[in-house]
C-alpha cells in the first residue's frame, strides 16, 4: 500500500520542485490514509493539504510536492526527520 509525504518548499532554497525533498522542505506532512493506486495517492495528498490550516497558510513562494511511496518507506524517512 502507498501512503504520501506533502512537502512544502520555499522556491527560494529550490526553484526546481525536483529538488524538493524532506532535508529541505519547510514542512514535511504524512498523509495518514494508504491507497493502492499512485493516482488516488496523489490526489488524497493534495486533498489533505488543503482541509489543513498549513494548507490554507500556503504563500505565493511555496511550492507543494505529493510524494506517494510505500508506507514502510514513509515511516523510515519521518523518523529520520528531526524533531522538531
Amino acid at each position: 500500500m502507498l501512503t504520501a509525504l506533502v512537502l512544502i518548499c520555499s522556491i527560494a532554497t529550490t526553484p526546481d520542485l525536483r529538488d524538493c525533498d524532506t532535508d529541505n522542505a519547510r514542512v514535511v506532512m504524512r498523509v495518514p490514509q494508504a491507497y493502492a493506486s499512485p493516482v488516488s495517492c496523489a490526489m488524497h495528498g493534495q486533498a489533505y493539504l488543503a482541509e489543513t490550516a498549513v494548507g490554507r497558510a500556503l504563500t505565493k513562494t511555496d511550492r507543494v510536492k505529493v510524494v506517494c511511496m510505500r508506507q514502510e518507506k514513509a515511516e523510515e524517512m519521518i523518523a529520520k526527520l528531526p524533531n522538531q
